[in-house]
């Protein structure tokens, strides 16, 4: 059985691409997919489709999905940590999907996204509890979902104001990682927005982080909020990108010697306005081995960046 360090000499580098869920792009003022592909084809380098198996996809990613362009497959419908949630119906379901979709590896936020039994009306989506024990239950999950597939589960830190545990959060998936001998989607917004929520300093606990796990990047806009005297950063997607979040995304692809993908999730934004955004991302990302892997990507495909 191949080690991570062999298994991820073999996946290709996607570039920049968008990530998408579904109905996302019927949403007023949503960004459009086929228009990005003609427009601006440098950012789309690939789709990545959030999915509940048991809802399906859209007519717009089925749509990307003809085309034949790359695709992630980026579950929205399993807590890892449970064995209870590979049920057979599901898995016969997500494997439907991934022959459907020929993604080139699987991803999703490694947190809580129901409570109880796996029902429409349970979906949520909260942290993991940030534990030692934790992280082995969930590391055995990737591994099994790995197994089931043959594709690479690239467990992704989700979203969050409140975090239970005694780890910080690079800690645990540091721990995750290693234990499921598996890579990592980072999302450096998410990233930000746990270290200003727990009081930390922008690069806490990436010293201590193997970022040659680190195979997929996402990067989004955050909106600050305050209530009652709580002040918190609401993750929407937007175009309004943390100084925080581009920070950690410089000093992140500098240091991430396998990065092979890179999101701006801006799906719900006008591609008029989305452009400057992912010009500013092209920039933060310039010198990494990241943006070299990707101009020769886009030169095989007669692009430049």
């Amino acid at each position: 059985m191949q080690r991570f360090e062999q298994r991820v000499r073999k996946l290709p580098t996607l570039g920049i691409g968008i990530s998408t869920e579904f109905g996302a792009a019927n949403s007023s003022g949503a960004l459009d997919l086929r228009r990005l592909r003609q427009e601006a084809p440098r950012f789309a380098g690939f789709l990545e489709i959030g999915l509940e198996a048991g809802k399906g996809i859209d007519s717009h990613s089925a749509e990307w999905i003809d085309t034949g362009e790359p695709c992630t497959y980026h579950f929205l419908d399993i807590n890892l940590d449970e064995p209870e949630d590979f049920d057979a119906a599901w898995l016969a379901s997500l494997k439907s999907w991934v022959e459907r979709i020929q993604p080139a590896w699987l991803c999703g936020d490694a947190g809580l996204w129901h409570y109880g039994p796996r029902e429409p009306a349970h979906m949520l989506l909260l942290p993991p509890i940030l534990t030692d024990a934790s992280a082995t239950e969930m590391a055995e999950g990737i591994r099994r979902l790995r197994e089931e597939t043959g594709l690479e589960v690239l467990p992704e830190n989700p979203p969050g104001q409140v975090f239970l545990g005694d780890l910080h959060l690079l800690d645990f998936f540091a721990r995750v990682c290693d234990r499921a001998d598996t890579g990592m989607l980072l999302d450096c917004a998410h990233l930000a927005i746990y270290q200003l929520a727990a009081g930390h300093e922008v690069f806490t606990g990436l010293d201590g982080f193997p970022l040659d796990r680190v195979v997929e990047m996402h990067v989004a806009g955050g909106q600050p909020r305050e209530r009652g005297g709580v002040v918190w950063v609401e993750d929407d997607h937007g175009l309004d990108v943390l100084e925080e979040t581009w920070s950690l995304v410089g000093k992140v692809a500098a240091k991430a010697s396998e990065l092979r993908a890179v999101v701006l999730e801006c799906e719900r934004n006008l591609l008029e306005d989305c452009l400057p955004v992912y010009e500013e991302l092209e920039t933060r990302l310039a010198g990494s081995a990241f943006a070299k892997r990707r101009n020769q990507a886009l030169q095989a495909r007669g692009l430049t960046a």
